[in-house]
């Protein structure tokens, strides 16, 4: 647990590297940041036959991070999440997710005694970093931004319409309907177990929902909020111009979430980014990174990291 964005905000961090990495530098020290539903852990660090997103990475011979913003998996739940959800206005948008990632990234940089790390988000977690690397150009080496947000002209499927409280409760039903979105006809990328795994996992990482029938976890509403007045509207929240590190955008054809169209909007609008990289992978969905076909991502990820090396 590090200090957050704020006073009484605690952040929880898992690093991942093998034993014998002796040396920590700018090209080989990531820190990942997850979605606006789900924590970190079940995104890069659950184990399918044995092997994580982190393994990988760590095995390839990276220093690996991944954070939970605050309200999310075991990071600190703010006060307004211990109350009914109607009793308060949403909480926690990407300025304030930024602020924790910035709390996050300057924790690790010190600890590696290092002036710049490679940065990474996945969904939501593309705002939180590329705010961050908007704000701290200094501070990020590289940029990955993993099914990546940008001015929407479909409907969100973390939106279900009506008046927002403070967070939201996805139950597993909700959570399944939501990866199935997008899928062809008589296609299954996820088999049934890992469906399993990924949902005991992620159920059992809120405290409150793990103990309820049925299961459900909570999250904060601050980025569907904002999602309505901001990117809904044609405005984003960050100018990609201001991005001037080497950048990739990765995603799946078939992610119903952030769809294709967002990353092909974004990429030419990121004129300061070189070099920088648009991959689509096939058959995939938002959630290609649990998938049969996730070592697809894998390899792309690790080959545009790998071109950063210096040895």
């Amino acid at each position: 647990m590090v200090p957050g964005g704020d006073p009484g905000i605690s952040l929880y961090i898992r690093n991942k590297r093998l034993k014998t990495l002796g040396s920590y530098r700018p090209d080989n020290v990531v820190l990942f940041v997850h979605g606006a539903t789900y924590p970190s852990e079940t995104g890069f660090d659950l184990r399918l036959d044995g092997v994580s997103w982190m393994d990988v990475l760590a095995a390839a011979g990276f220093d690996v991070y991944m954070v939970d913003i605050r309200g999310y998996g075991r990071s600190t739940r703010p006060p307004e999440m211990s109350q009914p959800a109607s009793q308060n206005p949403p909480i926690v948008n990407s300025d304030v997710a930024a602020r924790d990632y910035a709390a996050a990234a300057d924790w690790v940089r010190s600890r590696r005694s290092i002036p710049r790390l490679i940065v990474m988000g996945h969904s939501w977690g593309t705002v939180i970093s590329s705010v961050y690397t908007t704000r701290h150009p200094d501070k990020v080496q590289r940029l990955v931004l993993y099914a990546p947000v940008w001015l929407r002209q479909t409907p969100s499927l973390t939106d279900a319409g009506g008046s927002l409280g403070a967070y939201r409760q996805v139950t597993v039903a909700q959570a399944k309907a939501r990866k199935d979105a997008g899928l062809r006809p008589g296609v299954q990328l996820q088999s049934d177990a890992w469906f399993e795994i990924w949902s005991r996992e992620t159920f059992s990482s809120d405290p409150v929902g793990r103990l309820a029938d049925p299961k459900f976890v909570r999250a904060p509403n601050g980025v569907v909020e904002e999602g309505r007045n901001t990117w809904n509207k044609g405005t984003p929240v960050y100018d990609p111009a201001l991005i001037k590190v080497p950048t990739l955008l990765v995603l799946a054809e078939w992610d119903a979430d952030t769809p294709p169209y967002m990353a092909q909007t974004l990429f030419p609008l990121l004129t300061n980014s070189h070099p920088k990289k648009l991959t689509i992978l096939s058959q995939g969905t938002h959630g290609i990174m649990n998938e049969t076909n996730r070592f697809a991502l894998f390899d792309e990820v690790q080959r545009f990291l790998m071109d950063g090396r210096t040895n």
